[in-house]
C-alpha cells in the first residue's frame, strides 16, 4: 500500500509505531508512510533497514540514537522548515517509551511545526492489557538502574504507589530486580511477569514477586529476551496507615498524644482522632518495653 504523494504532509515529522517482534503487527499507514516521507530518522539503521526491506519500502535513512541526537536534531529540525517530510521510528513500539526521539519532537512542537502520530505497537500497553492486574491506573518506570543499589533507592520511591507499575527489565538482570523488589515490597506484592510479547515464546506469569524469585532459582523456566514487569499498586488505605503509623512512631518520643495527633494530622492530612489512637498505643507499648 502507498500514499501518493499529496497525502503525505510537507513539512510534517510523523512518529511511527513498528513491531514489537511479530512483523504481522505492522499496520499499513505506518508502511505507507515511512514508504512516502522524504527521510526516515531511525534508532539503528541497520535494524530498519531490514525492516523496510521485508515490507518492499525504499527509503533515505538517517541515525538518530541516544548518542548523537543532541546534534542530529537541528539538522532534521532544518529540513521540516524546509518542508521535507520525516518519519521517526525506533528498534521496536512506539518511539520515545524507553527511546530516543523526544528532543526532536519536543523541538518541533515548540516551533509549532507538524507532528503526526502514526499508532501501532506498544511493550507497555501490550502487557498491561494481559498482565491480569487492574489496568484503569498505571505508572511507567522505564528501565530501573542496574545496581543493586541504586535499584533499591528507585523501588522505595515507589513503595506506597497506588497506582499499577510499569517496568521494563532485560532477562539477565531480572533475578537480581525481583530479589530486590522482595527486599523493598516484601514477598507477597503481586507482580506479573510478561515475557517476549507477540514473539514464539511469548509467556505470562502472575504470582507474588516471592513466588517468581523461586520458580526463576529453581529452573521452573528459562526468561528470554526483554521483560515486562507488571507490579500491582498498594492499597490507598494501607498505605495511608503505613504512613500514618510511620509519622505517630517518630513524633511519640518527643511529644505528647494530643500533640503528636495535632502535628500528624497538619502534616498527613486527616482526622486528629485516628493520630490520637496510635500516639496512645505507641506510648503504651513504649512504656512495656
Amino acid at each position: 500500500m502507498k500514499l501518493l504523494s499529496s497525502q503525505i504532509s510537507a513539512g510534517t515529522l510523523y512518529v511511527v509505531a513498528t513491531p514489537i517482534g511479530n512483523l504481522f503487527d505492522m499496520g499499513q499507514r505506518a508502511i505507507a508512510v515511512l514508504g512516502g516521507v522524504d527521510v526516515v530518522a531511525a534508532e539503528d539503521t541497520r535494524h530498519t533497514q531490514k525492516l523496510l526491506t521485508h515490507y518492499g519500502v525504499s527509503a533515505q535513512l538517517v541515525s538518530l540514537h541516544e548518542h548523537n541526537e543532541r546534534k542530529r536534531v537541528g539538522e532534521l529540525i532544518a529540513r521540516l522548515r524546509n518542508k521535507d517530510s520525516i518519519a521517526l521510528v525506533s528498534d521496536a513500539g512506539t518511539p520515545l517509551v524507553s527511546d530516543p526521539g523526544f528532543l526532536l519532537v519536543e523541538q518541533a512542537v515548540r516551533e509549532d511545526l507538524p507532528v503526526r502520530a502514526v499508532p501501532g505497537p506498544s511493550a507497555v500497553v501490550a502487557a498491561l492489557s494481559v498482565c491480569g492486574l487492574p489496568t484503569d491506573r498505571f505508572v511507567f518506570e522505564g528501565f530501573l538502574p542496574t545496581r543493586s543499589g541504586a535499584r533499591r533507592t528507585h523501588l522505595a520511591r515507589c513503595v506506597n504507589e497506588s497506582r499499577t507499575l510499569v517496568f521494563f527489565e532485560a532477562s539477565r538482570r531480572l533475578p537480581g530486580t525481583l530479589a530486590d523488589m522482595v527486599s523493598v515490597f516484601g514477598s507477597d506484592r503481586e507482580v506479573s511477569l510478561v515475557l517476549e510479547i507477540s514473539k514464539i515464546y511469548e509467556r505470562i506469569s502472575l504470582a507474588s514477586v516471592g513466588e517468581l524469585c523461586r520458580r526463576l532459582e529453581n529452573g521452573e523456566w528459562v526468561c528470554r529476551g526483554e521483560c515486562v514487569l507488571i507490579v500491582s499498586g498498594v492499597d490507598h488505605i494501607e498505605a495511608i496507615e503505613t504512613d500514618a503509623d510511620r509519622l505517630v512512631a517518630a513524633l511519640t518520643p518527643h511529644l505528647s498524644p494530643r500533640r503528636v495527633a495535632e502535628v500528624a494530622a497538619e502534616i498527613a492530612g486527616g482526622g486528629k482522632n485516628m493520630f490520637y489512637r496510635k500516639a496512645l498505643s505507641s506510648e503504651s507499648s513504649g512504656r512495656r518495653d
